[in-house]
Parts: C-alpha cells; structure tokens; sequence
C-alpha cells in the first residue's frame, strides 16, 4: 500500500513571557502560511502562568497552529530573590521531563521534522536528538545580544573581574561598543547562580543546527556577518517579526488618539514586565507635565527600584502614585491609562510621533515597522545595550541622561521629549528610522532577504 506523504511539523518550546511567546508565534505563522508546515507550541508554566492575555493571544492563532501547556513547575523550593534568568533557566530545565513525553506523544501522530527553542531553551536540544530531531534556535533579540551570549565564555575567561569593573568599552565583532556594566543582567554577577545558567545554556548554542533570529540586514548587517564568520551555527535573520494590527479598536486610548494632530503624541510605555521606582514615577510624570507635550502613558504601580516582573505584578491602582493634581493639570494633554495599552495600535495611528521605550526588542522592532522615533530608556535585561545599539549606532534613539542616584529627573524629562517631538535632531531620527521601515518592509517581500532565509531553512527541514 503506499503511504501519504505527512505534513511536515515543527515543535516550538518558548521559555515565558510575552516577550518570548509573540515573535515565536508569528515566526510560526510564516511557517504555516508560506511554507504548509503544521506547528505545537510547547509552552512551559509555573505556578501562577498562564496568564490571561497569554491565553487570548493564543486561542486566535490561525488554522495549523496548536498550543500545549505543559504541567505547572514547582518552585516553592527557591528563594524569594531568585534573579528572573535563573527562574526561566530552571523552568526550562526542570520541563524537560514534561517536554519528553509530550514530544513522544506529537511523534506519534505527527512528522516532526524540528525543534525550535528560543534562548533559554538550548538544554531541550537532548530531547530533539533522542527522537532524532535536528534542534534549531528561534532568537528573539538582537544579533548583538546573540554576539554576546555566543562570546561569552571567552569573556568569562578572558576577564577575572566582574564586566562592570572592566575599565575600557566591550567590543564585539561588528558591534557598537557598550559599558561593562551595560551588560545584560544575566551576566552582571559572576558569583550570582544565574549567571552560572545563562553561562551554561550559551555554550550549547553552538550545538544547534542553525539559529533563526528576529532581525534583518539593513538593521544590523555587520553584526551578522561576524555572526556568520563563527563558521557553526549558521545564521538566518528572518525579522522583522512582529505582531499584527488587529482590525479595530475603541478603546480610550485610542479614541484619545484620534482627537489629536497628526505626529503630535508622545507614546510612553515600558513592556510587559517593566515598573518604575516611585521617586522615578514622579520625576516623569513632573517632566511630561513640564514638556508641554501630548502623551499617551501606560502606568503601573511602583517598585522598590526600577525592575522586570516577569513572575508577578503589583496590584496597587497606580494612580495613587501621581504627583497630586496631575492628572487635573494635564487633562486634554494627556491620557494616563493603568496597566496596558493595544501598542500595535497606538504605534500605527497617525497621531503618534514619539515613543519612549523600555528597549526591548520587540518595542523596537515595532517602532521601526511603524516609522516612530524613540526614547530610549532601558530596565533591565539586554535593554540597555540595545539602548546603545539604537542611539550611538543606528542613530534612531534619544537616550535622556541619569544623574547621580540613577535618576532621569523632571528636566532631563522636559529637554529630551521636547527634542524629539519639536527639534532637527528629532527630525533627523524620523528620516532615518523611516529608511529603516522601508528597508524591514522589502526584507519580508518575496524576493527579501529575510523571506529567502526562511525559504532555506524550510527547505531543509521538508527535505
């Protein structure tokens, strides 16, 4: 009897957070939608995940693309100041187990031809060799975090002290030159735990068979192709991968916006996981009051210092934290809104000339595609060397500065929204992070450099 040919599959194991979850997920789209493969998020929980928005982004995933939870992780046995890295890396590691037999179950009934993790996910390349599966890297950050994390061993051995006590810039192969104490957090503490584990999962990255990553050439063209010179893994950039406009919406947020001049309002939001501390709070509310300009601002409540939440979320109404009589003194001016705002949206209307942004990579991807000039103003994770990336290097960034207590303060505030929104320099990053909008855009044309990277990745995996 002759067998049918089966459709070819790919498991994606995304570590947590939106942040992860999103740029994985329209990865998988183009999968299904250009190349007829069939995709299984295989995504990993603890205690409290998932969460509410992480279920109503995926219950819309087109036709082809499943989603799995695997059983809940325990961590009642770490301690309360666990860093966030070492609590996904031990996440990851403590789902391969579950991950095992949820592959021998999708094996079953499905051709997978590939495993796809992202950059916490290198310890499950095992459970892709057992079934004979080549696994391969989704990375969702820049290729100047890749660079760092590809090279890190060789700076661990090279440098006794910690990075942030290194006297002269860190210089990797084609990249801009960053502080020491820039580095990404999971690399800030050699004595910490989680260094060690970011440590040990960058050492496997040179293992998998290729890594795809959400970036593209006119971005960050000499950083791939010293990437590229590594000889193995070969790297594809396949971005600018970002989330879709949903059709409609009548939020407040939006129904602000459209009563406003074109180019006019200034974006600020920090991520999905960034909070500020109460003194930063003030300073910034006082600063975008002095400005003069309009905002739209996503609020959360304060915390103890200028962190990520990966794992939990204050729940004090923010409001409470704003300068007395602000919202009285900006009303017309400004929109405050709790918690989250639809950013794709906001960063596509035509009111919107200004951004200031945590610097994650995702935010960034989404200005550029949406042609919106940036403040950079980072927290935590790799953000501050993107911050460095998108002002020193591809010049599409203000970065307003800290002073002695690591503070912007209200006029720093005032001088860099005014000089984005109203002033030459603002107008120069406007020009150039258009070119770089027209330049993401013909990446993922058909004949795009981003589309043919795809394309042979594809065609190796059907093959």
């Amino acid at each position: 009897m002759e067998q049918t040919q089966q459709t070819p599959h790919i498991i994606i194991h995304p570590s947590p957070g939106m942040g992860h979850l999103i740029p994985l997920a329209e990865f998988a789209k183009r999968l299904v939608l250009l190349h007829d493969f069939t995709v299984t998020l295989v995504i990993p929980i603890e205690n409290n995940f998932p969460t509410e928005s992480m279920k109503l982004f995926l219950i819309v995933l087109p036709e082809g693309i499943d989603y799995i939870f695997l059983p809940s992780v325990n961590f009642d046995d770490l301690p309360h100041d666990t860093r966030a890295e070492a609590r996904i890396c031990l996440l990851m590691n403590r789902s391969i187990p579950l991950l095992r037999h949820t592959f021998m179950n999708i094996t079953s009934t499905n051709h997978v031809v590939a495993l796809v993790v992202d950059l916490f996910g290198s310890e499950a390349f095992e459970v892709a060799r057992e079934f004979k599966v080549p696994p391969y890297m989704f990375f969702p950050a820049s290729a100047m975090s890749l660079s760092l994390l590809l090279h890190l061993q060789e700076l661990d051995e090279t440098y006794d002290c910690e990075f942030r006590d290194i006297p002269e810039p860190i210089k990797l192969p084609g990249c801009v030159p960053f502080k020491g104490i820039d580095v990404m957090d999971g690399a800030k503490d050699k004595t910490n735990v989680a260094y060690k584990m970011v440590l040990h999962i960058s050492t496997l990255y040179s293992s998998a068979e290729g890594i795809l990553i959400n970036t593209f050439g006119s971005l960050e063209n000499e950083t791939l192709k010293a990437l590229n010179q590594l000889g193995k893994p070969p790297i594809f950039p396949v971005g600018p991968l970002i989330q879709l406009k949903i059709t409609s919406d009548d939020s407040e947020c939006i129904k602000f916006l459209n009563e406003q001049p074109r180019g006019s309002v200034l974006f600020v939001s920090f991520g999905s996981g960034g909070t500020l501390s109460h003194s930063q709070l003030l300073e910034l509310a006082l600063g975008l009051e002095l400005s003069g300009e309009r905002f739209l601002w996503v609020i959360r409540s304060p915390g103890d210092a200028t962190n990520a939440t990966y794992f939990e979320q204050k729940i004090e109404d923010p409001f409470d934290f704003l300068p007395n009589g602000f919202l009285d003194r900006t009303k017309g001016l400004g929109l405050v809104v709790p918690s989250w705002a639809p950013q794709i949206q906001v960063l596509s209307h035509v009111s919107t000339g200004g951004f200031v942004t945590h610097c994650g990579w995702n935010s960034i991807l989404e200005s550029i595609m949406h042609g919106v000039p940036l403040i950079a103003w980072p927290l935590y994770a790799e953000q501050k060397m993107n911050a460095e990336m998108i002002t020193a290097g591809l010049k599409i960034a203000l970065r307003p500065k800290v002073d002695e207590k690591f503070i912007v303060d209200r006029e720093e505030v005032a001088r860099t929204v005014k000089c984005l929104m109203r002033e030459e320099e603002g107008n120069r990053i406007r020009e150039r992070i258009n070119e770089l909008k027209d330049a993401g855009f013909m990446m993922l044309n058909e004949d795009g450099s981003s589309t043919k990277a795809l394309s042979e990745v594809a065609n190796m995996w059907k093959k």
